[in-house]
């Protein structure tokens, strides 16, 4: 009997243990849906303030949620006009090159510029060299093509995914809502939908100051780039740093690298100065400034969770769990402050 039992016993561990693996083999494998669905429901989020605004101007929920879907559809269309000309122009710049570079190859001219300039190496040598390494890591590099290729492709269904679900969770959010608190038991009900909303609302007032920063970045690019320093495609720029600045911690700084070296390029030294100095007086500006007076009236978080917080969710998701890592952290403290805490005070 007692073999047995611990046969019934070992027989259903493993069973469990399978179960488990299961699971967590299911979880992985829907790991892109499962982040589709928290990208989008942290945006319905953050655009529901936006949407409960509009309808206490007594304008329908409908009405209200197609008004900003349009102004964020409108953003998304200025940023591919912002680009297209950029990409056009930068294409048929090549194109005009061609000829000139086919003629300085049969010119040698190449070959003087190249020997005037490295005189220690052998012009021949190394352009066969270059050749044996471009035949040798030919499928490499086209399969690295194709594989950006599929990314870029990736991204792009990933984001009319997002949008769509953004739909879906903005148009249904209170009757989510509705369905999720008929889960909790009637005796705890009314504490669980306090506290859900005061989680909701300071996600949404997070989005709200985070986008607000991001504009401020946004317009205040714009019209240094094209009245001050008359900086080519400044509008893609400013959408840029708009963009960037989205991110907690690193966005600013990544954007204004990418910004400045993108003035180096097109406009030369005297105006990447010029943009390397605003972008560091501007970011002590945001620093100290902007986003203390912003951001501490979205979510009351201290500085070192902040910093901890976007850190592991940038390790764990990317860029999406650096975006929704500090709303996380403003939920965990509420609830250690309005749940644990008074628990622990009644012991």
């Amino acid at each position: 009997m007692k073999i047995q039992n611990a046969f019934r016993f070992g027989l259903f561990g493993g069973l469990g243990v399978l179960l488990a693996l299961l699971i967590g083999s299911s979880i992985s494998s829907l790991a892109t849906i499962i982040t589709y669905i928290g990208a989008a429901l942290f945006l319905a989020l953050g655009i529901d303030p936006a949407v409960s605004f509009l309808e206490r101007r007594k304008l329908p929920r409908w009405l209200a949620i197609l008004i900003v879907l349009v102004v964020i559809l409108g953003i998304f269309a200025g940023l591919v006009f912002a680009i297209v000309p950029v990409v056009s122009d930068q294409i048929g710049t090549l194109i005009d090159q061609i000829p000139s570079i086919v003629k300085a190859f049969e010119n040698n001219e190449i070959q003087k510029w190249f020997e005037s300039t490295l005189p220690w190496l052998d012009y021949n040598d190394t352009l066969n060299t270059v050749q044996n390494e471009l035949t040798k890591n030919l499928g490499g590099i086209t399969g690295a093509a194709f594989s950006t290729i599929f990314t870029i492709a990736n991204g792009a269904f990933g984001g009319l995914i997002v949008l769509i679900l953004t739909l879906y969770f903005v148009a249904s959010l209170a009757s989510i809502k509705r369905g999720l608190y008929q889960l909790v038991p009637a005796t705890k009900r009314e504490r669980f939908i306090d506290i859900s909303e005061q989680i909701t609302a300071s996600v949404g007032r997070y989005v709200v100051g985070q986008v607000a920063l991001g504009l401020c970045n946004g317009i205040l690019s714009f019209i240094f780039l094209t009245f001050i320093v008359g900086a080519k495609y400044s509008a893609l720029l400013a959408f840029i740093a708009f963009l960037f600045s989205l991110i907690p911690l690193v966005g600013t700084i990544s954007g204004s690298v990418v910004i400045t070296l993108a003035v180096w390029l097109f406009n030369g030294s005297p105006s990447v100065i010029a943009v390397a100095i605003y972008y560091v007086i501007y970011m002590q500006v945001e620093a100290y400034v902007l986003s203390p007076n912003i951001m501490n009236r979205a979510v009351k978080v201290p500085g070192a969770v902040v910093v901890i917080a976007a850190l592991a969710g940038g390790s764990l998701l990317g860029i999406l769990g650096a975006l929704i890592a500090i709303p996380v952290a403003a939920s965990a403290l509420l609830i250690v402050k309005q749940v644990i805490i008074p628990r622990q005070n009644e012991l």
